[in-house]
């Protein structure tokens, strides 16, 4: 009788337990809600691996986003793919995110997720982080299209300067829907 007594006692100081002290993680991506309708166009996404030809270069994914009616108001932050975190610039009219993989292999594999990556998405989907009126926001993207990977013999490439865009893959499809 005294065993049974003690096993209950230790298994309701476990469920008390397991239930109290949860991972911050968990409790963050049940609280993270993606908004339903964007307050912007969003054109098809595509994302583009790439490879570094020195040793220190390492691998990557780029995501091109064509975002059009942007209003005032809108401040695009960053972009979540592939347990890959990127900021989300604007370069000659596209919105670029260069997702540098911390792996330092020749071949792309797909990141291990860190502890403080906010959500569980599958491998085509994204989410878009964005501010709008100072409040934080976020937007799934579920269909990306992958476009032919691309390998950069200087190493890891920048989309901050124009000279390092000639081997980045382009979206050719210029509409104007303002």
């Amino acid at each position: 009788m005294k065993k049974l007594k003690k096993a209950t006692y230790a298994i309701v100081f476990a469920v008390i337990f397991a239930t109290t002290f949860q991972c911050a993680s968990h409790k963050e991506i049940a609280t993270t809600t993606f908004e339903e309708q964007a307050p912007f166009k969003v054109k098809p996404v595509s994302f583009q691996e790439w490879y570094a030809g020195i040793k220190v270069g390492g691998t990557g994914i780029n995501v091109f986003i064509p975002i059009s009616n942007v209003k005032e108001n809108i401040v695009f932050n960053d972009v979540y793919f592939r347990n890959l975190k990127g900021k989300l610039v604007k370069n000659e009219g596209k919105y670029i995110a260069v997702l540098k993989n911390p792996s330092r292999d020749y071949t792309f594999t797909k990141a291990e997720k860190p502890a403080d990556y906010p959500f569980i998405l599958a491998d085509n989907e994204c989410v878009l982080s964005y501010s709008e009126n100072g409040q934080a926001k976020y937007y799934k993207i579920a269909t990306l299209n992958e476009v032919a990977g691309t390998y950069y013999e200087n190493g890891l490439p920048s989309i901050y300067t124009k000279g390092a865009s000639s081997g980045m893959a382009s979206l050719d499809e210029e509409e104007d829907d303002n």
